[in-house]
């Protein structure tokens, strides 16, 4: 028998790892309400625990290079920029100072908890603090969480496991080259941080902004979702080993600017439909792929032969992400106008999850590193606890403190919705086939009555229903609003570039699309059931007036 070559043995691995995952998928189905990562974690547990080989190795390159570029890549372009923008301060708030203090508290009181050097303290609170974007990104998903509460943690995930890395690899040179902490040592380390975190954002957006030029003027939907597979790679790649700034933020960087400029003026719909589907494909596949192997890899004895002072490090961590949320989000309220509620703040306390990248830069550490043995049982352990108990309470925490993740009417209204766009979609179907001759005429009366009498029904069911629930009618509102405006943004912006209207004229109409959207965005609509009773007046109106047009509109 011909032995197995190394490729043919991965793909057996790989194989055996989706099998796995396809039978917690089948689990998760039968029973329901229940987050599929984590029964994906726990069954790679269960490997681990009866010893069974995978023969993956769970690498730092594997999780940093391969896996997390298009989680990154993904979670960024499918986060909404206008509702990223809107809570920008307490994001950025948390994602850095917060990050920053973290480090030092952790790092000083873990020095006498752990009868650690404090370099070596520092080291794990950088290590282990930084919040997981896959982690929160799937669990959020799956739980239905409210998409403002969404954005603060999926952002704050986002941003700062960038500056997480940077801290990490200052001091991983600090304790390699046995420095001590000094005012120099300190400021250098600050500016290492600053640059490769600003470094990152502008290779981002510069990578980001040359494949929405490419974009622009290609209408092949298959090319484009191979640009945007180029993008994801080459900006971690050029940032974090070429440049030597930092990846994770020019991959996040990269992927807002494409999934919101680039899919509102460089997409077709088709291409929109083709990239994004694709990418959900893919975030899909990688996140069952790194939770599998996380529990598979997990060094149960380790952990065993380690559990006090892992049970020290849970409490610490834990302990010092509510003393950094607590008062950074309260001082962030005093100045804004748009609170962050305590109902959030405690979701957020118990939403930052520790788990890939944590695991990744401890993975990192060479076989001679002081130490290294414990800290990954450290790692692993707060990982393994962050992902199983706070992931599995997610949800029950949100029950209890009343944050809705989906109200029933809201459902309802979903499954109307959902059913009146495949009616719509059949009736269309019907109507091109009985044109082809494909579909004789008493036939295609026959669906054509049955699909209209559905859609009626349908229509007076949604109607009835956004009545009964003035919220849900209000929040619907303005997110049709939102899409309508951007087409209407994307009809002037083809009018300037045919020529159809002037640049100045032209902009002025961008200026008040902008204004409208602003509006919109601050949950105020522009439109009133009474279509007499403006509750805007557009700027050709004033115009009209000024030039002494009056149309009779009668």
């Amino acid at each position: 028998m011909v032995a197995s070559s190394g490729i043919e043995a991965g793909l057996i691995d790989l194989l055996a790892v989706f099998i796995i995952a396809g039978g917690v998928g089948v689990f998760v189905a039968k029973i329901g309400r229940f987050p599929y990562t984590i029964a994906l974690l726990l069954a790679g547990l269960g490997v681990s625990i009866l010893n069974l080989d995978i023969d993956i190795v769970l690498s730092h390159d594997l999780i940093l290079l391969v896996l997390l570029p298009p989680l990154l890549f993904e979670g960024a372009a499918t986060t909404d920029l206008g509702r990223f923008r809107e809570n920008i301060v307490p994001v950025l708030a948390l994602a850095v100072p917060g990050l920053i203090l973290s480090v030092v508290i952790l790092g000083w009181v873990g020095s006498y908890a752990f009868d650690y050097p404090l370099l070596l303290a520092l080291l794990l609170a950088a290590m282990v603090l930084p919040t997981d974007p896959v982690s929160v990104l799937a669990l959020f998903e799956e739980l239905g969480a409210p998409e403002r509460l969404s954005v603060l943690v999926e952002g704050e995930s986002l941003l700062n496991d960038g500056v997480g890395v940077v801290i990490f690899s200052t001091l991983f040179v600090l304790v390699n080259e046995s420095e001590s902490i000094s005012p120099t040592v300190i400021a250098d380390a600050g500016v290492e941080i600053v640059v490769a975190s600003l470094g990152g954002l502008l290779v981002g957006l510069a990578a980001g902004y040359l494949i929405y030029r490419i974009m622009v003027n290609l209408d092949e939907h298959m090319t484009e979702i191979v640009l945007t597979l180029i993008l994801a790679y080459g900006s971690f790649l050029l940032a974090e080993h070429y440049l030597h700034v930092s990846g994770v933020i020019a991959t996040v960087a990269a992927g807002l600017f494409i999934g919101n400029r680039g899919a509102e003026y460089a997409m077709s719909p088709q291409t929109k439909i083709s990239v994004f589907n694709t990418w959900e494909t893919a975030a899909f596949l990688v996140n069952t792929l790194i939770f599998v192997l996380i529990g598979a890899k997990t060094p149960i004895a380790q952990m065993l032969n380690n559990w006090q002072i892992i049970v020290i490090a849970i409490v610490l961590t834990l302990a010092v992400r509510a003393l950094i949320v607590y008062p950074i989000t309260g001082l962030v309220n005093r100045f804004s106008s748009r609170t962050v509620p305590f109902s959030y703040q405690h979701v957020m306390v118990w939403g930052g999850l520790h788990a890939s990248i944590p695991i990744a830069l401890v993975l990192g550490l060479p076989p001679d590193f002081p130490r290294v043995t414990q800290l990954r049982a450290i790692v692993f352990g707060v990982a393994a606890f962050s992902l199983v108990v706070q992931g599995l309470t997610m949800g029950r925490l949100l029950d209890r403190l009343g944050v809705i993740t989906r109200s029933e009417s809201k459902e309802l209204y979903e499954l109307l919705l959902g059913r009146a766009r495949a009616v719509d979609s059949a009736l269309n179907a019907a109507k091109r086939l009985h044109r082809k001759g494909e579909l004789p005429s008493d036939v295609y009366e026959d669906f054509r009555g049955e699909y209209e009498q559905e859609k009626d029904d349908l229509n007076a069911a949604i109607s009835q229903l956004l009545t009964d629930n003035p919220d849900l009618r209000q929040e619907e509102l303005l997110v049709g609003e939102r899409r309508v405006l951007k087409e209407e943004k994307s009809a002037i912006m083809d009018a300037m570039r045919s020529g159809v209207v002037s640049d100045d004229v032209g902009e002025r109409l961008l200026e008040e699309v902008d204004l409208k959207l602003d509006r919109v965005d601050s949950g105020e609509s522009t439109v009133r059931e009474d279509p007499k009773k403006e509750a805007y007046t557009e700027f050709w109106r004033i115009r009209m007036d000024e030039y002494g047009l009056s149309p009779n509109t009668d």
